[in-house]
């Protein structure tokens, strides 16, 4: 005799009842009912406890797990989800171990945070060209590769125009600076330098992109005076393809987060945003974990250049005549006014005789330029390679 599904209540009961009446050895009925002994006390049991209710099938989940997170731990993350929105499930793991010790698994926070709807669903959308994302100079140790962008600008609350400017070391990861600027000048850049120079020495290579204060398309090269300035202080540049970002990512995937957490969001000026900038920049550098890192933070991982920042004329060896750029971008050769670049204005550059008429430029140990006199000429090399 099989129970089955449409009468299966019914035969629960007739079973126990008939167990009770004794007329038939329990052995034998259970045989009679296609059950076991076990299956049979088991009925019995819970139409002795429950009743008729006692017959529905029961939830086989265990009444208690050792994996099952209580409400404390819940309610913390969903605390610690709740100040750090933008952060994913193994972010606030690590987070939450530093605190806490144990900590849940990272797909049990996931399901906790997709329950809640905190779960942002982004589709993937590859880039043309994403397969390049390797750049020139890949960063060895701190300070070999510092990188610098500007957002792009916003308004703030008070319609001012807010361009934050944002300096990171590509090996750590760690921001320098964010700097609330109303402007894009060489001046006010090159004093954000100035103070980044100050805090953390000097890095090998500054990597930019081709746009102003940090390129100029009409000089050559491309040098800028803040690019020039950088070279004096003996500094490579290294700039990414015209129009390719991507080549410059780790950057860009900050500024990202920066705009997502801040963008329209101060209510106030720029003063008021300069604070949401050191804020938030405290809290990338000494809380938020990196996967990249291991899951260390910046902080963790960064330390000060040794190399100290300090302003000094460039010194030429035996048979390199330093000359001074004047403010109309030109030196002059026998007593003859030659034009070089603005972009070299008040720093010297050294001039090595060939012959009676041909001349090598050269920018501390860079040789920029051949020179002839006769013709008032200047031939630029290609690369800013050193020599």
């Amino acid at each position: 005799m099989t129970w089955s599904e449409t009468n299966i209540m019914d035969q629960r009961v007739e079973f126990v009842l008939k167990s009770f009446e004794g007329r038939t050895p329990f052995t034998e009925l259970c045989k009679e009912y296609n059950i076991s002994r076990k299956t049979g006390y088991k009925w019995r049991n819970r139409f002795m406890e429950e009743g008729y209710e006692g017959m529905y099938d029961q939830s086989r989940r265990p009444k208690s797990s050792p994996d099952s997170l209580t409400e404390d731990i819940v309610c913390e993350l969903l605390r610690l989800k709740g100040r750090h929105v933008n952060w994913g499930a193994r972010k606030i793991q690590d987070i939450y171990k530093r605190m806490h010790g144990d900590v849940p698994s990272e797909s049990s926070i996931k399901r906790i945070f997709d329950k809640a709807g905190l779960v942002k669903k982004r589709r993937k959308r590859r880039k043309a060209g994403e397969e390049r994302l390797q750049c020139r100079v890949k960063s060895e140790k701190e300070n070999h590769v510092w990188t610098v962008d500007f957002k792009g600008w916003w308004l703030t609350s008070s319609k001012k125009r807010c361009e934050p400017l944002t300096i990171r070391d590509d090996y750590s990861r760690y921001i320098l600076d964010i700097r609330a600027m109303s402007n894009t000048r060489t001046e006010s850049v090159k004093m954000a330098f100035e103070r980044t120079f100050e805090l953390y020495g000097l890095p090998q290579i500054i990597r930019s992109d081709n746009g102003s204060p940090f390129a100029a398309s009409n000089s050559p090269l491309g040098l800028s005076r803040l690019s020039s300035w950088w070279l004096s202080l003996g500094i490579s540049l290294d700039r990414i393809d015209p129009g390719c970002p991507y080549q410059n990512g780790g950057h860009e995937r900050m500024h990202l987060d920066l705009k997502r957490d801040l963008q329209r969001k101060v209510n106030g000026d720029k003063h008021e945003y300069q604070i949401a900038f050191d804020m938030w920049r405290n809290e990338y550098n000494y809380e938020r974990p990196h996967e990249a890192l291991d899951m260390k933070r910046p902080a963790e991982v960064y330390e000060k250049s040794s190399r100290k920042y300090e302003e000094v004329d460039i010194e030429y060896p035996y048979g390199i005549e330093p000359r001074k750029v004047r403010m109309n971008g030109s030196i002059k050769i026998k007593s003859k006014a030659l034009f070089i670049t603005t972009a070299f204005v008040g720093l010297y550059v050294g001039i090595e005789q060939i012959d009676e008429e041909n001349y090598l430029l050269w920018f501390d140990n860079l040789r920029l330029a051949e020179i002839n006199l006769k013709l008032e000429t200047v031939i630029w090399t290609k690369s800013l390679n050193k020599v």
